[in-house]
């Protein structure tokens, strides 16, 4: 699993940076095994093949995608557009903006980690350990203790001194459900305007007697007006990205 997720890291950071990876080709046939040892190796072949199919879910779950694209889908609600922006530009901007916030992490990854290795000047054990430990670094800083001392629980594990004493395998959940906790909160704060919009509007067709039309109607272009009157997509993105630590 390490060295599956050494490559998906080193695959990403060589798209992202323009580095030039040498990715090992595998030849596939449909002849049958001739030994227990050749099934076990064409077994592990599919299951790296699945594994690579899912790389980049597993890539976004240890970036701030996740806080981008439910904060994104909030708004959306919130202003009552349904489908504008559409969902595809919603999650393009998402990994846009990633790929922005997370550009440092995955240099100074590539740089002290994938690059040396590359160039046969450190082993790979080495290389793992230096690849992920700025994303490792980035995960926690936006991690609530409470969110990471669950998992250190559930595995029994011993209170961790470094970064280096944490795995991904709990750093990962545990950052995911502090970046859920997050996008929720915003999203809370993003709907409370624009729900007051929304009572102002019905209140003020109940007193004219307009039972019959619907507030979110009204309501619509006041909120969207508002929104673009701040600049709301700058207000927005701004704040997200300025609380990424």
């Amino acid at each position: 699993m390490k060295k599956l997720l050494f490559l998906l890291i080193l695959a990403f950071a060589g798209s992202v940076w323009g580095a030039s990876v040498d990715v090992p080709t595998v030849n596939l046939s449909l002849s049958a095994p001739d030994s227990p040892k050749q099934l076990v190796t064409s077994l592990n072949v599919l299951v790296v093949l699945t594994l690579l199919f899912l790389a980049p879910s597993l890539v976004m779950v240890m970036t701030t995608f996740t806080r981008f694209v439910i904060v994104f889908g909030f708004l959306r609600q919130a202003l009552g557009t349904q489908q504008v922006p559409p969902t595809q530009i919603l999650v393009m901007l998402a990994m846009i903006l990633t790929f922005f916030v997370m550009e440092p992490v995955g240099k100074k990854a590539y740089d002290e980690g994938i690059k040396p290795y590359i160039e046969e000047k450190i082993g790979y054990e080495e290389a793992y350990e230096r690849t992920t430990l700025p994303f490792k670094n980035f995960m926690i800083r936006n991690t609530r203790e409470k969110d990471l001392a669950l998992f250190v629980r559930i595995r029994h594990l011993q209170n961790p001194k470094s970064v280096k004493d944490v795995p991904l395998s709990v750093v990962i959940p545990a950052f995911l459900i502090s970046e859920l906790k997050t996008a929720f909160e915003i999203g809370f704060l993003l709907f409370l305007p624009f729900l007051i919009i929304d009572m102002v509007v019905a209140s003020i067709l109940m007193s004219m007697g307009m039972m019959m039309l619907p507030p979110v109607m009204i309501s619509l272009p006041f909120k969207i007006l508002v929104f673009v009157l701040i600049d709301g997509w700058n207000l927005l993105i701004g704040n997200l990205i300025t609380a990424v630590k």
